[in-house]
């Protein structure tokens, strides 16, 4: 297991798949070679796996089991995001060459945490089992989506097919969460986070417009000022926090962890945390910008748009508002937040792409089995659900399955969480074969 999972992570990293919101800029040609590459490392699951093609290069496997009454969905992404010709790689993002790390010997490059990581290891327990003649006791399917990064429609696709053909999975398990080291302050553990749901993704423009003109004769008030105290009265103005049933459970579990000093004041806070909701709010709003995140709506501006020329006046002037839809809200109410803040009629407020947070998953006999995995491989870890903030393509099988979850089975530092679409991303050879040993036992742990 262990070098076929690192040949094959190598194999795809090398791969350029990367995903862009124009298709006329998507080298399909890469996607065509990862297709093969896949097939070449995997023959046994290309071989016994009925595979459906979902989308230009998405992937539907469903590895038939002994009963076909409580399917299972294996997720992964093929795509990844581009390069920042500037950033300061230490090594070739798209080398997959093997160099120590603060983690051990590791493979470096663009996909080893997201997401090709899990593809390997997916397919690697997949092939395993195979070797083994493992019949697993429901149906396996694995959906593979090729445009994950830029929100496409191959995971819909795949969801489409799997309505057509009457599948409503027992479970769904996505990237996500992971066995994430220093992610509560002043806690040791490592947390085993598994997201039970995950916050909507909503663009949102601010458009001012004006006359323009020659930027020798400024006006007052002109677009960029309004823009400029429309984002500033954003800024001002945060969401409402209120922490959600699974932050507050998350709470709750992580009471017996904290350190012994601060246990005789965090413990019974942290253990009745159901109870005492509002305090437990305000700490987190207390204890930084990730800790706030979990309790509220969230809003980035991330793009400005003004004159083309320094010596114009631009006639229309735009923010892009990167919104973070919190469990409870809905995108209707961001709107409505973002006019009562800005308070001004000539700031436009266009909503580009409306995504509602999706629905919480239950803790009950599909978590418990996500859980005792977590237990069984990553004893040192505390498992705990919590509210994801990114999106992934789980969200779409919402439709199809209440057990959708978030939880990819790797170790990972602070500093890599930090450089997942970022510069320096890198997977350590042992937590990957401990991934792939994961996803097996979960294959093999299914219930009958």
């Amino acid at each position: 297991m262990t070098d076929r999972v690192v040949s094959a992570l190598q194999a795809l990293v090398r791969i350029p798949t990367v995903s862009h919101r124009d298709p006329a800029r998507v080298d399909t040609a890469a996607f065509d070679r990862l297709l093969d590459e896949l097939a070449a490392q995997f023959p046994l699951l290309h071989e016994r796996l009925e595979l459906t093609r979902v989308g230009s290069h998405g992937l539907l496997f469903r590895w038939p089991g002994a009963s076909d009454l409580r399917p299972v969905v294996l997720m992964a992404h093929l795509d990844v995001v581009p390069i920042d010709p500037e950033a300061p790689w230490v090594h070739d993002p798209f080398g997959a060459e093997v160099h120590d790390s603060d983690e051990g010997p590791a493979v470096w490059g663009r996909g080893t945490l997201d997401d090709k990581n899990c593809v390997a290891a997916i397919c690697d327990a997949v092939e395993t089992l195979l070797e083994a003649g493992h019949v697993p006791t429901q149906d396996v399917w694995l959906s593979f989506g090729c445009d994950e990064e830029v929100s496409g429609t191959s995971a819909l696709a795949a969801v489409d097919v799997l309505r057509e053909r009457g599948v409503t999975p027992w479970l769904v398990l996505d990237e996500g969460g992971a066995i994430a080291d220093g992610a509560f302050p002043g806690v040791k553990a490592p947390l085993g986070v598994v997201g039970v749901t995950e916050k909507g993704t909503t663009s949102i423009e601010l458009v001012a417009e004006g006359r323009g003109g020659h930027a020798s004769t400024p006006a007052r008030n002109g677009p960029t000022a309004r823009l400029a105290r429309a984002i500033l009265a954003v800024e001002k103005a945060p969401f409402p926090a209120s922490a959600p049933a699974p932050t507050l459970e998350m709470m709750r579990r992580l009471a017996p962890h904290v350190p012994l000093a601060l246990r005789p004041v965090l413990g019974p806070l942290l253990g009745r945390a159901d109870r005492l909701a509002p305090v437990v709010t305000r700490a987190l709003v207390a204890a930084g910008p990730e800790a706030a995140a979990t309790t509220r709506t969230t809003v980035a501006t991330t793009t400005l748009r003004g004159s083309p020329a320094i010596n114009a006046i631009a006639s229309t002037a735009r923010a892009g508002l990167n919104v973070r839809v919190m469990v409870g809200d809905t995108v209707a109410g961001v709107v409505e937040h973002l006019r009562r803040a800005i308070d001004d009629d000539s700031i436009r407020i266009d909503v580009v792409e409306a995504g509602e947070p999706s629905p919480v998953s239950p803790m009950d006999e599909p978590f418990e089995l996500v859980e005792a995995c977590i237990g069984e491989v990553f004893p040192d870890a505390v498992a705990t659900p919590y509210v994801m903030m990114a999106a992934t393509d789980s969200r779409h099988f919402t439709a199809i399955s209440e057990h959708v979850y978030r939880f990819a089975p790797f170790r990972m530092s602070k500093a890599q969480r930090q450089a997942i679409h970022s510069y320096d991303e890198h997977i350590a050879i042992a937590d990957l074969v401990d991934g792939a040993r994961w996803y097996a036992l979960l294959i093999e742990r299914l219930p009958a």
